[in-house]
């Protein structure tokens, strides 16, 4: 199933993607998959944008940012590049009139950050982060039931992001470096994790400690500038307690991210890694509940493209979130659609993070 976007009286959604690696080609199929056209693809260097726009099947290739935010057959721009050149990419093409999608972290810094949602809210553009966990069906269930009051007053909360592809001190990556900007493995995954938690909790985190760590000083003959791992307490507007752990050095976590809620009355637990589940918990007997169309919540029910059987996964989420995208392109309000509003979320949370974490772990408000 495919969101037709030439039924919307807009016509076919034309895409320009600014990267060439992982993340542009999950954005390049998530893009047809709706029914949009992939024009233009530019990365760093010419030669490299002509590989990119090969590998993504591309209409051309650009020489340069520039030129493709330029470009007067681009309706929306996918920007996909290192962390420390969103900011000024994404305001960039707000200023050429773009609809935008920007990779999170929306900017490395949460007065950059601010700028970015201020000029998204004063135009009449779509500006989305892609905060696509908030896109697997059983996490649209999971809030559902919390905003049913299934699980009675929030009692506290047991999340996790962890990763093991920085665990070796040989492994190495732009991101470790100052293009990742101040913050890695909190601003890249953490604020995955946090947005996850206000999404589905309804609520927001009030205040947090955090402490950080660096385990290697130097990756492939270079400073790392920023934090393998993160281990917070939160404390929620409701006054519910949490503990977040983030790490990209968990031997054997490729992906683990996982969310348990503990209420008054029952408890709710989603792991991304077995995205078709969502555990229940109660004091006479516990139970998981499976993806199915026919039973879910109908803003569960609206993105499961597949019945019941058949398990849907990351591909999946990040092409309900673009799909959105489109819908909000042609003028409709779908439900839980991440904007920059969210980016600016996320990086106020990793501001926190960071200010708790260089005062030795002290309580820090998050600013609303």
């Amino acid at each position: 199933m495919t969101t037709d976007v030439t039924h919307t009286g807009i016509g076919t959604i034309r895409s320009g993607i600014l990267g060439g690696g992982f993340m542009a080609r999950v954005h390049g199929a998530a893009s047809r998959n709706a029914g949009g056209r992939i024009v233009a693809v530019a990365t760093s260097t010419a030669s490299g944008g002509e590989r990119a726009a090969a590998a993504l099947t591309a209409e051309r290739a650009e020489a340069d940012a520039e030129s493709l935010l330029d470009s007067s057959d681009i309706d929306l721009v996918h920007i996909c590049t290192p962390n420390a050149t969103h900011a000024a990419l994404a305001m960039a093409a707000l200023r050429a009139g773009k609809h935008v999608v920007c990779e999170k972290p929306l900017a490395t810094s949460a007065s950059d950050a601010g700028e970015l949602a201020a000029a998204a809210a004063a135009s009449d553009l779509v500006a989305a982060v892609p905060f696509v966990y908030r896109y697997h069906p059983m996490v649209r269930e999971a809030r559902a039931r919390v905003r049913r009051g299934e699980l009675g007053m929030l009692l506290s909360l047991d999340c996790s992001y962890l990763q093991d592809w920085m665990l070796l001190a040989t492994d190495d990556d732009w991101r470790a470096t100052s293009a990742g900007g101040p913050s890695r493995a909190f601003a890249d995954i953490g604020s995955h994790l946090c947005d996850l938690i206000e999404f589905v909790c309804d609520e927001r985190i009030r205040r947090l400690s955090a402490r950080t760590r660096t385990v290697y000083d130097e990756r492939a003959e270079h400073t790392v500038d920023n934090e393998d791992i993160a281990a917070l307490l939160i404390e929620m507007e409701s006054g519910a307690l949490g503990t977040l752990l983030i790490s990209q050095m968990a031997a054997g976590r490729k992906n683990s991210l996982v969310i348990e809620l503990h209420g008054a009355q029952r408890a709710l637990r989603f792991d991304q890694e077995r995205p078709e589940e969502l555990w229940l918990g109660a004091r006479d007997a516990s139970t998981t509940v499976t993806r199915d169309p026919a039973t879910a919540a109908p803003d569960s029910a609206r993105l499961q493209r597949v019945p019941a059987g058949h398990p849907m996964g990351y591909q999946d989420a990040f092409n309900g979130f673009v799909a959105d995208v489109y819908s909000a392109i042609a003028g409709a309000e779908p439900e839980g659609l991440p904007t920059f509003a969210d980016g600016l979320r996320a990086a106020l949370i990793t501001d926190a993070v960071l200010r708790s974490a260089a005062d030795g772990g002290r309580w820090e408000e998050v600013q609303s």
